[in-house]
């Protein structure tokens, strides 16, 4: 087929690539349809709430991780998908309902700034997590560039429908449309779920273990604590620049439309970069450097970005900054990382990936959001805090190599395509 001629697919994958990058497209297209809405929300009334929503978010994050592996140890992945996908399903249409009510105010916008921040990161980690069970380590390498440019697509086509229809429905008419695409996702799994089953990769058995099975794994295995530690270092610097975001922009622009406008501008531009990077690039970077090299681009351009705007704290700076390192997560650092999971058992897939991607991630951005906002306290103001956070820059570069040998360690199967990067061919 043309598609196995021009993109990494091997003969027989091209229908669970087709599908999975539809599944993911459905997943950040219902995801960015109301992103901008929360990120303009949030600041309304300035900065000064960022840290308390921070940490709401990583409370309700406290909750949802044992649920969800409560779920996981008591449910097959037939059920346990569907049952997450249709939760946040009805979760859109009550907040619909709410919001359309006119009742509370700040604090619906602020339920909303939480329950959106805790979708994403749910939602995108079951979907990488049945990514890693699907998919072969070897698939992965090749494939997951390419499945992540799904979410691309969706992350651009999430603003482009939300700018076009938000006038006709409205802004809260965007809740239903994002709750359909969740629906198209859940017909995805049901056609991915089949064809694992068709290459006998199906499992029909419950994970089974306690609820803190995840985070038990974690404190077992220095590879999923290398893993945990890449994530608290991504979120402590991102926390720093979404901060940093977020005072410049406050100082701008006075209405809620332009900070929109500016916000969904950025996300547009990330995305557009980032589809084409993973189509030409990701793959080739991978397959020439290793999974190392991958996972150190994100924080090479960071420790970069943050020299750059120490020296020059301006908006125009800072926005090429987020549109570069955004590109280089999604499209690089993204797929390498989900690759890091295909070498390890389903309960690591599962239990303790999600416990990673959400309370790690959250208690990394709640953390991190009360640090930034006791060093401006104490007079430390755009620049200090750009050059502050360069020694985490570092030692997080150091950490990505670490990983990159770990998981070649760990893998041991035959891949021509993918040779063991520094051993003799």
């Amino acid at each position: 087929m043309i598609a196995e001629r021009l993109l990494p697919i091997r003969a027989g994958e091209t229908p669970a690539a087709v599908w999975s990058f539809v599944y993911f497209f459905c997943v950040l297209a219902a995801y960015y349809l109301l992103r901008p809405v929360r990120d303009a929300l949030a600041i309304s009334d300035g900065t000064g709430d960022l840290p308390w929503l921070f940490t709401g978010t990583f409370l309700t994050m406290l909750l949802a991780v044992p649920a969800f592996a409560w779920l996981a140890a008591r449910y097959p992945r037939r059920l346990l998908l569907p049952l997450v996908y249709g939760f946040f399903i009805l979760n859109l249409l009550l907040f619909w309902a709410w919001l359309a009510s006119g009742l509370g105010g700040n604090i619906a916008a602020g339920a909303f700034f939480i329950w959106l921040s805790v979708f994403n990161l749910f939602v995108v980690s079951v979907f990488w997590s049945f990514m890693a069970d699907i998919f072969s380590a070897a698939q992965g390498k090749r494939l997951f560039a390419l499945i992540a440019a799904g979410g691309s697509a969706g992350a651009i086509s999430g603003p482009g429908l939300a700018a076009l229809l938000a006038g006709q429905l409205g802004v809260l008419g965007l809740l239903p449309l994002s709750a359909g695409m969740l629906t198209a996702a859940l017909g995805c799994i049901v056609v991915l779920r089949r064809w694992a089953a068709d290459q006998t990769r199906a499992d029909r058995s419950r994970l089974g273990g306690s609820v803190w099975e995840g985070l038990r794994r974690i404190t077992e295995s220095r590879y999923l604590q290398g893993v945990a530690l890449f994530i608290l270092c991504y979120t402590a610097l991102s926390t720093v620049l979404y901060f940093q975001q977020a005072e410049l922009v406050s100082r701008l622009f006075e209405d809620d439309a332009r900070r929109t406008q500016l916000f969904a501008a950025v996300d547009l531009a990330t995305n557009v970069v980032t589809v084409g990077l993973q189509l030409f690039v990701t793959h080739h970077l991978i397959r020439r450097l290793g999974l190392g090299a991958a996972l150190g681009s994100l924080p090479a351009i960071s420790l970069l970005g943050f020299m750059v705007l120490g020296l020059v704290p301006v908006i125009a700076v800072l926005a090429v900054f987020q549109v570069l390192r955004r590109s280089a997560n999604y499209a690089v650092a993204r797929p390498a990382r989900e690759a890091l999971f295909t070498v390890l058992p389903r309960t690591d897939k599962y239990k303790a990936k999600n416990a990673i991607d959400t309370l790690v991630y959250r208690g990394g951005d709640a953390l991190s959001g009360w640090a930034y906002t006791g060093l401006t306290s104490l007079g430390l103001g755009l620049t200090g805090m750009a050059f502050a956070v360069l020694p985490i820059a570092t030692g997080w570069l150091l950490l990505a190599g670490w990983l990159g040998r770990e998981h070649t360690r760990r893998y041991h199967g035959p891949d021509p395509d993918y040779p063991v990067h520094g051993d003799p061919p």
